[in-house]
């Protein structure tokens, strides 16, 4: 806690150059086998290349644009210099393109137990996920109060691990199911969902996925855990208090193990304010009214202790006023800690890097380096508050990463760079000439699209290997180019 880190190192702890490395090598593998052509081949990229790739990623999710084209466009609408001095518009598309997580022989070896128990249907993202998951944990100890919750990273792809939700913000993408820090937001641990219940206790997914991300062996005991009615039951409650963890959190009445009774029972003559509760061995059960009624359940809470919130009230002569009623501390709590993982998602959203795209797995790897990113900057922000400095916002933070990440990487001229002048860059090679070709004898010819406007097209650039149009109204082929500064 007394060290001085800069963001790019705390950003190393969870994309460290093991795991870049990783992805390196399997991003040439792929980029050789499928996006190299004899007039444009694959040029191997090296770590300093996935630093600027970087770089630019988490620039343009603070400064947006709408599509990656824009960020290289030299019209006086687009000059945005940062982009163009850490890499080539032509060199991040191909990096873009190539992207891939996972190895040929993993994969292929994977393909072959499609349709078996043993196939692993996040086979294509398991390098980065696991590493993943292993640095958030072993970065930050969360504080007493914890959260679970799901999280939703929005896709339109056609797979099956895209769900549903129809009660979330986001309907259609990804469920994660998380456990962070109440307080800071920190993300300690996710899995994703894959569509079934991985566990083998025949108590249902949400008692399996607390269990999941609950590690009593590396988070230790005495934790006080909050979670919705999806995972709350008593059974789940009463097992967690053996592990020595506290539980709190709504729950549906008709969960089995709910007490049925009706002694006190509110009706809809009961004022707001009006509680109902009853304890069970040491689990509280809880109903209070507010707008509406709520019910709770909880292992480490008392009953009443006479707190009271203000509320807008109907009196006798049907007038509203302000007036003071019971609060339960279970309310209280649960309002105050619930909210960690909507709170890492609302951070997440102000500057995400996820653009669009068609590969599932790309969707993933954008998504980790915004946890890994967020998580970063929580770290920053507490080490900086234990030494009674002022932590940078958000946005500040991820401007120096950009910047740090574009050094390492490239260390033009034009920003300042630590140690040792560089040596001189080598005499450029001579420019690639572009060449336009009609595409024929292709049976989906009649359903290409151009890159940029999305109308049908016939034309190509052989060498960026770009589907383009070239017609007097939509000249799409040379606005391509010059927007990349590419030579034609």
């Amino acid at each position: 806690m007394t060290e001085n880190y800069t963001p790019v190192q705390l950003f190393q702890l969870f994309f460290s150059n093991a795991v870049l490395l990783t992805i390196l090598s399997n991003t040439n593998e792929h980029g050789s086998a499928h996006y190299s052509t004899p007039l444009n081949p694959w040029k191997a990229i090296d770590l300093k290349d996935m630093f600027c790739f970087i770089s630019v990623l988490i620039y343009m999710g603070v400064v947006k644009c709408s599509s990656y084209t824009d960020y290289w466009w030299g019209g006086h609408l687009y000059s945005l210099p940062f982009p163009k001095r850490v890499m080539t518009g032509q060199k991040f598309l191909k990096m873009t393109w190539a992207l891939h997580l996972s190895s040929a022989a993993a994969d292929a070896e994977n393909e072959g137990r499609r349709g078996t128990a043993a196939f692993d249907r996040l086979g294509k993202i398991k390098p980065l996920y696991d590493d993943m998951r292993e640095a958030c944990k072993r970065n930050y100890h969360p504080r007493q109060e914890i959260s679970i919750d799901e999280r939703t990273v929005v896709s339109k792809a056609r797979i099956g691990l895209k769900q549903y939700m129809k009660s979330k913000p986001v309907r259609w993408g990804y469920k994660l199911f998380v456990l962070g820090d109440s307080t800071a937001g920190y993300t300690w641990d996710f899995f994703v969902y894959e569509g079934k219940s991985t566990g083998n206790t025949g108590k249902g997914l949400s008692y399996e996925s607390v269990m999941e991300l609950l590690k009593p062996q590396l988070l230790g005991t005495g934790y006080k855990l909050f979670m919705d009615n999806f995972y709350s039951s008593t059974t789940l409650f009463q097992d967690l208090l053996k592990m020595k963890v506290w539980a709190c959190g709504t729950i549906w009445k008709n969960q089995i193990g709910f007490p049925r009774t009706t002694e006190n029972s509110l009706d809809s003559k009961s004022p707001r304010g009006s509680v109902r509760w009853i304890r069970k061995d040491s689990l509280l059960y809880v109903q209070w009214r507010d707008t509406r009624d709520a019910s709770f359940c909880s292992t480490f809470h008392p009953a009443h202790t006479g707190e009271t919130v203000r509320r807008r009230v109907r009196s006798a002569d049907g007038q509203r006023e302000m007036k003071d009623i019971p609060v339960l501390p279970v309310v209280k709590d649960y309002n105050q800690h619930m909210g960690g993982v909507d709170l890492s998602d609302a951070l997440i959203g102000f500057y995400k890097v996820l653009h669009k795209t068609r590969m599932w797995y790309k969707t993933f790897f954008y998504h980790c380096l915004d946890i890994a990113v967020m998580n970063a900057f929580l770290l920053h922000k507490e080490l900086a508050m234990a030494k009674g400095q002022v932590p940078m916002n958000q946005k500040a933070f991820r401007e120096t990463l950009a910047e740090d990440l574009a050094r390492m990487g490239s260390a033009p001229t034009d920003m300042p760079v630590q140690g040792p002048a560089p040596a001189p860059a080598p005499a450029p090679a001579p420019p690639t000439r572009h060449r336009m070709m009609y595409i024929s004898g292709d049976s989906t010819a009649s359903q290409l699209k151009c890159r940029i406007c999305h109308s049908k097209t016939l034309v190509k650039c052989v060498t960026c290997d770009v589907l383009l149009c070239f017609l007097p109204g939509r000249d799409c082929y040379n606005e391509w180019h010059i927007g990349n500064n590419f030579w034609i």
